[in-house]
């Protein structure tokens, strides 16, 4: 079999990542994802996802010229739809980006880590047990997430899996397929059921599901809490994104 470089797990990922806002975007009104010369923007103008959704993922190292394109091409598309507040998604390889941010008066705000992996290099089996399949409307339950945020998103676009403990749903999270590759998104667990294995649980439940549909990798982003979960799983360490804000 072929190695998985980091290189293509990196590329896989993103691309998986923009269609995950593409499809969050259909089920949002007025939303939508531009590809921009050199980068691509979730632009979402209205409703709960206006404060979350608005980010703009850049290709990485471009020429001098080709950054200063797509930073002033995702300042235009924001502007023209009333958004103000974006984050554009930079890795932390790519230091003439970071400079031409910064320049720009660009604040980082946030960080999170691109991982990816192999399926076939999956390093713990689906649990036997605590994990099941879900609907979306018992995603958004779980999630706790803002009144109406993602409730228009089409419910089969995303396969949901959650996890028991004590017989109670507790955790969940969600996979996107894009292009042979499986994004893993918001696993959440709520605080009463933390540290008990239930955010491994499901990531492996989906990660071995994912597998069974025929995807050759998978790609998340992680917060610093989790990349251990992630990597007791399988998933490589690929860089982080830094999340600038005008």
């Amino acid at each position: 079999m072929t190695m998985v470089t980091d290189t293509d797990l990196y590329a896989r990922g993103a691309a998986t990542l923009v269609a995950s806002w593409e499809e969050y975007a259909r089920g949002s009104s007025g939303a939508r994802v531009t590809r921009l010369p050199g980068a691509a923007a979730a632009v979402f103008p209205s409703g709960p996802e206006r404060e979350f959704y608005n980010n703009a993922l850049v290709e990485r190292d471009l020429d001098p010229e080709g950054r200063c394109r797509a930073l002033d091409a995702i300042a235009a598309a924001y502007a023209a739809a009333g958004v103000t507040g974006y984050a554009v998604w930079v890795h932390e390889s790519d230091a003439g980006m970071r400079r031409e941010s910064e320049r720009r008066g660009g604040r980082l705000v946030e960080t999170t880590r691109a991982m990816g992996m192999a399926l076939a290099g999956i390093r713990v089996p689906r649990p036997a047990s605590g994990v099941e399949p879900a609907d979306w409307r018992e995603y958004l339950r779980v999630a706790d997430l803002p009144p109406g945020l993602l409730a228009a998103v089409d419910p089969a676009a995303f396969h949901v899996v959650v996890g028991r403990l004590d017989g109670e749903i507790a955790a969940a999270g969600i996979a996107y397929d894009a292009g042979g590759d499986c994004g893993i998104y918001n696993v959440v667990t709520r605080e009463h059921a933390r540290r008990r294995g239930l955010g491994t649980a499901v990531t492996a439940a989906l990660v071995h599901d994912a597998r069974s549909r025929g995807c050759r990798t998978a790609s998340l982003q992680s917060t610093p809490m989790a990349e251990r979960v992630y990597a007791a799983v399988g998933f490589r360490d690929l860089g982080r994104f830094l999340e600038y804000a005008p």
